[in-house]
């Protein structure tokens, strides 16, 4: 099992991660200059006051305390997983969704009334960031984890 140094120092280096680049996507791309990258990838500022695929655009206060409530649970779970890729998923999960979260609280004109900022976009695909890219890879791979621990359940039963 992963330390909480290790699970702590990976979630804090997503995070910087995350909240550089978009402070460079705020700055390099604000005047709405987009840089294309290769095939239908580019960089264009984007903004998302609501959650996935910009749906519950007027909630954004609602969204902010869910994912407060949100993290504090991840954390919890992450701390309690019982097996080393169900800490890393959760762990990732977790600094994806407070990085997404220090944008509604730090980018906005009240509390919890920020916008997270999205810059990757390959045109055919909804505008994301590295936040919501750790939040996927997390994801598949808690999904993965919790697959193959039940898989080795159900055959470890078999024998």
């Amino acid at each position: 099992m992963p330390s909480v140094r290790r699970l702590g120092l990976i979630a804090a280096l997503i995070i910087l991660c995350d909240q550089l680049t978009k402070s460079w996507a705020v700055s390099a791309l604000s005047d709405g200059k987009i840089i294309s990258v290769v095939w239908t990838l580019q960089f264009s500022l984007g903004y998302n006051s609501g959650i996935a695929f910009s749906q519950l655009q007027d909630l954004g206060p609602f969204v902010g305390v869910a994912a407060v409530i949100a993290v504090m649970l991840l954390i919890r779970a992450m701390l309690r997983a019982q097996t080393a890729s169900s800490a890393y998923g959760l762990c990732l999960i977790v600094a994806g969704a407070v990085g997404n979260l220090s944008d509604r609280i730090f980018r906005g004109d009240g509390w919890l009334h920020g916008r997270v900022v999205d810059f990757i976009d390959f045109q055919w695909f909804p505008s994301f960031n590295v936040a919501d890219s750790s939040i996927t890879v997390g994801a598949i791979l808690l999904v993965a984890s919790l697959w193959f621990e039940y898989r080795s359940q159900v055959h470890g039963d078999e024998a």
